[in-house]
């Protein structure tokens, strides 16, 4: 870490190098957060388009709370990227997924940055180790994986690459906390990161049903938003499954099921259900409950779902 590193709580000034759907969407996320935030893309008329965007995406903002000092006029244009970064305490470049493009601009962007400053890439698919290569300072750079829109979903995965030092990821995840996000620190870089791979899963799987005239796109979409998707809100795939076992939580589920990985259900070959594996769902479950029983949970469950379902209806009924 540089002497002139700030705190991540200290934060004021960041930069977005990028500025299109997830660029623009990180833009409106970081003002109505409370920061100046400096802007730059090579599109000629990306100003009209981001503060088009940003516009569209206040009132959202507002209801869900603005920080103190949140304003649109924190926002900057940049005539270039030197310009943008040159006093930022944070950068997130959010460029398309072309590996050369994201290579030689983060080479840009590292060689224009202030010491210090962590850099972090919005990239949806790439490991920071295949683009930091040509990075004077790899050290400072992390990945920042937001879901679209950033300035709605909570979410963003942080992951270093082989060159990445540990400190820029803790601080990294620190910022992003800060800065209102929901943070998954990564322990090591895999492609898609962890919730690509699980979205990806299930779009490949509905692409082979409508393929092969199994289901509609209706029917798959109304499977996961009259179905599973109901529940996950509150709690994932495996907090789930852990209440699928009953009182005997992913350790009856496991024991009881675990047959059912070799059936025909998806044409993801199934991991080898070893005893380490499911020790690791059983003691990852526990650990995610949090002290909370079962039926504890079942309740929580319960009146997320319920709120899920009246707020749904809400929106489809036109009521506020």
């Amino acid at each position: 870490m540089n002497q002139n590193t700030p705190s991540p709580a200290a934060v004021r000034r960041v930069a977005c190098i990028g500025a299109g759907v997830i660029g623009g969407g990180w833009v409106a996320h970081f003002l109505a957060r409370g920061f100046q935030v400096t802007a730059w893309d090579p599109a000629p008329d990306f100003e009209t388009k981001l503060r088009r965007l940003v516009d569209a995406a206040w009132p959202a903002l507002i209801e869900l709370g603005l920080a103190d000092g949140a304003s649109r006029d924190n926002l900057v244009i940049a005539p270039t990227l030197e310009d943008a970064v040159a006093e930022a305490e944070f950068v997130q470049e959010s460029a398309p997924e072309d590996l050369a493009l994201k290579r030689d601009l983060l080479a840009r962007i590292d060689a224009a940055t202030p010491a210090g400053v962590v850099v972090s890439s919005s990239t949806s698919g790439y490991g920071m180790t295949e683009m930091q290569v040509d990075c004077p300072t790899p050290q400072r750079l992390v990945v920042g994986h937001p879901f679209n829109p950033p300035y709605l979903i909570p979410l963003v995965e942080v992951v270093g690459g082989e060159r990445t030092e540990p400190w820029a990821v803790r601080w990294a995840a620190e910022f992003f906390e800060v800065a209102g996000k929901s943070v998954i620190t990564m322990d090591r870089e895999v492609p898609g990161f962890i919730a690509n791979r699980l979205q990806e899963a299930i779009w490949r799987e509905a692409l082979h049903m409508v393929a092969n005239g199994e289901a509609t796109p209706a029917q798959i979409d109304a499977s996961i938003t009259e179905g599973p998707g109901l529940r996950w809100p509150l709690l994932g795939p495996c907090l789930t499954f852990h209440l699928a076992g009953g009182e005997g939580g992913m350790a009856h589920m496991l024991d009881h099921f675990g047959p059912s990985l070799k059936s025909p259900w998806t044409r993801l070959e199934a991991p080898e259900l070893t005893d380490e594996l499911r020790d690791a769902m059983v003691q990852g479950c526990e650990e995610a409950a949090d002290g909370r029983s079962i039926a504890e949970l079942v309740a929580d469950r319960d009146r997320a779902v319920i709120a899920v379902m009246r707020a749904i209806d809400g929106v489809r009924n036109g009521k506020s």
